[in-house]
Formats: structure tokens, C-alpha cells, sequence
């Protein structure tokens, strides 16, 4: 994956954004230390899906059996 400084990303915005289009991420540094990733947009939304708005939906894509009780109370 390709590093490249805040600075310079902000200069070189429009060829990083072509990059991701092309599914090529890059992760944009402040200081020596990464701070955020630039990602193809299919990539930020497995990432971000809506189902992590509803919780029962989240709930029902757990792949394994999941059975809940009561305690009674």
C-alpha cells in the first residue's frame, strides 16, 4: 500500500482519488504516523455496511446458531 504525507496528498488529491478508483489504496500519514486510509469506495462500504444501523439485522447474519434465554427476571 502506498504512504504518502497530509501535505502531499493534499496537492496530489485528484490522482490518489484516481488510484482508489482503480482499487489501489493509500494510507496518508501526518507526521511519520498513518492517519487515515484512502480506499475504493466497494471496499469502505464492506467496512461500513448499513447493517450496522440495525442491530437485529446485524444479529442475523451471525453465521453460527445463537440461541438466547431469559433469566426470569
Amino acid at each position: 500500500m502506498k504512504s504518502i504525507d497530509v501535505r502531499d496528498a493534499a496537492n496530489s488529491l485528484s490522482s490518489l482519488i484516481d488510484a482508489a478508483e482503480r482499487g489501489e489504496p493509500t494510507t496518508i500519514t501526518r507526521d511519520g504516523k498513518p492517519a487515515a486510509v484512502l480506499v475504493p469506495v466497494k471496499e469502505a462500504q464492506k467496512l461500513y455496511s448499513d447493517t450496522d444501523k440495525d442491530f437485529l439485522s446485524f444479529l442475523l447474519t451471525f453465521p453460527g446458531r445463537l440461541e438466547m434465554k431469559r433469566d426470569g427476571r
